[in-house]
């Protein structure tokens, strides 16, 4: 085919996307079942990954429990089982990769093939770039981004082999626009959020369509992990409200979840406007939290 015909497909797709889009406004969307999925959710034990869990667990999907903490994991484990899911909890650094490598083994080995992975696990330092120790920035990127390399790798194969599976990360707003005072987790975010776009493209590439994935992407969320956030121009989420989007995302299989949902329209716009425009913009906004600075003037 030459470049002229190429070109008048490209415009013939690019309309009938617009106009598919544009009727699914009016058209309910088919939810997938995950009855009877095995669904792997690390950081299961505090915030968005326990409200994710409990969803889960109401559509009866089995249930493995990856955290750092014993405490928090058993306490989700608990609520899920109360809500009539079976659940197998375990104890895991997402900072090592080995201890990643041969708890999934044993996953795959005593429960099965995890059908649902759900990257969650995260961490966040609030502090200028001179103020954050070496040992922070590390962990963040060992949890935030490389942990999603390892996880999905001990995963996929069997996904591949049955083209079937939903691989979700969870990254942040902070993935596409940045925060001062959060450089290092801005940086992790925006290698989560390229990771699910690779990731998402190289299966395609590979004709495994049947491999679903998702990307959230909130702006603050009141988890308690960061301190007193505030923002002029929006609202800090309740984790319920950003765990129900999610959850939507995951049924109808979104490949990008932006919470609150018209984030995305901030987004393109600050890519068109001039960077003094922007300067102007973020002083409005004037998002706070408590941050350790070491030179605050």
């Amino acid at each position: 085919m030459n470049l002229f015909l190429e070109l008048l497909l490209f415009l013939a797709i690019l309309i009938y996307s617009y106009l598919e889009a544009f009727l699914k406004l009016f058209i309910p969307v088919k939810r997938k079942s995950v009855c009877g999925e095995i669904v792997l959710i690390t950081g299961a034990g505090h915030g968005i990954g326990r409200a994710t869990a409990c969803e889960f667990a109401k559509r009866q999907s089995r249930l493995v429990l990856w955290d750092i903490n014993k405490h928090g994991i058993e306490s989700t484990a608990a609520e899920c089982k109360r809500l009539g899911a079976t659940v197998h909890t375990f104890v895991v650094d997402c900072r090592k990769k080995e201890e990643i490598y041969s708890t999934a083994e044993k996953v795959k080995k005593d429960i099965g093939d995890v059908s649902i992975l759900v990257n969650n696990a995260g961490v966040i330092i609030t502090a200028d770039l001179l103020s954050t120790q070496d040992q922070e920035i590390e962990k963040m990127f060992e949890v935030n981004i490389l942990a999603h390399f390892w996880t999905t790798k001990a995963f996929l194969p069997t996904m591949m082999n049955n083209n079937y599976g939903h691989i979700v990360t969870v990254a942040s707003a902070a993935g596409h626009a940045v925060t001062s005072f959060m450089l290092a987790y801005c940086s992790s975010k925006f290698a989560a959020v390229g990771f699910h776009k690779a990731l998402t493209e190289e299966l395609s590439t590979l004709g495994k369509d049947g491999i679903k994935t998702s990307c959230l992407c909130p702006v603050f969320v009141n988890t308690g992990f960061v301190k007193n956030p505030s923002t002029r121009l929006g609202n800090v989420l309740e984790i319920e409200e950003v765990v129900n989007k999610l959850m939507e995302g995951i049924l109808t299989n979104q490949k990008m979840i932006f919470v609150p949902s018209n984030l995305k329209i901030a987004l393109f716009f600050e890519k068109l406007l001039p960077e003094r425009a922007l300067g102007v913009l973020r002083k409005i906004d004037s998002i706070k939290f408590d941050a350790i600075i070491r030179n605050k003037q």
